[in-house]
């Protein structure tokens, strides 16, 4: 049985961690390079970095922050924010990196998954999608959740993985710090059409919601939250455990 991961999230803006609801309201949290640390060292499977404003200030993620953050880390760390083309890719797998998260530019230029999964191969590029209900289909949203971009979520999915993206973080709107659970719909028919691992991020509010997700879509390769691992509301290792106790997979 494939073990399921647990991955704590790092949104990050001008240098600190912080936590919206739906994409809004953003709130200080605290240091990314100490929040790396504790996570590291709290059983966390892998570790996301989100410069989250890089994309719609137009500009490259912040290396400063990325290099000392990768210095306490030592699990997987997935980077996005800003990468724009194989440069990008370059400078933030040089600064620690293990993967790389495309998710407004791989819209605008679905090229860049082919170009850097023939460089850097298939599993070092994440492809994000930040997705929401609009009317009676799944819309694709980009620059944080701010523009819709016309793509439909499903058929952006099977486009992105056949151009060569290794993984999927599937971030609903909708649920985004509601704190009330995953959206099971939409992860259902994302990995109905997906070959490669699915990440479920927004919505997380309790322990039991991770048991819930896994449960009631058990091809989801991973859980992801903010909020309740920073405010130590859960305590990974506790969450773990539980899901142990409930014949859910994990790595303690």
């Amino acid at each position: 049985m494939l073990t399921k991961r647990i991955i704590p999230c790092l949104d990050v803006k001008d240098g600190r961690v912080v936590k919206g609801t739906n994409f809004l309201n953003i709130k200080d949290v605290n240091d990314p390079v100490e929040l790396a640390s504790y996570y590291s060292d709290s059983g966390a499977d892998e570790l996301v970095f989100y410069d989250i404003t890089a994309s719609s200030e137009n500009r490259k993620l912040f290396t400063d922050v990325l290099i000392r953050t990768a210095s306490e880390v030592f699990i997987p760390l997935t980077v996005g924010g800003g990468i724009r083309g194989l440069d990008d890719f370059e400078r933030v797998l040089g600064c620690g990196a293990d993967k790389v998260s495309v998710n407004s530019s791989a819209v605008r230029n679905p090229s860049l998954i082919d170009e850097a999964s023939k460089r850097y191969g298939s599993q070092c590029v994440v492809l994000s999608v930040d997705a929401k209900r609009t009317g009676d289909r799944y819309s694709v949203f980009t620059e944080g959740g701010r523009n819709d971009s016309g793509k439909e979520l499903i058929s952006w999915i099977r486009e992105g993985i056949e151009r060569g993206a290794g993984e999927i973080v599937l971030n609903s709107i909708d649920t985004d710090g509601v704190r009330k659970g995953f959206d099971i719909e939409m992860l259902r028919a994302v990995t109905k059409v997906s070959g490669v691992p699915v990440i479920a991020s927004g919505g997380a509010g309790t322990a039991l919601d991770f048991v819930d997700l896994f449960r009631m879509v058990p091809e989801v390769s991973a859980g992801l939250a903010a909020s309740i691992f920073h405010f130590r509301e859960v305590d990974i290792k506790d969450l773990k455990k539980l899901m142990k106790s409930e014949g859910i997979g994990v790595r303690l």
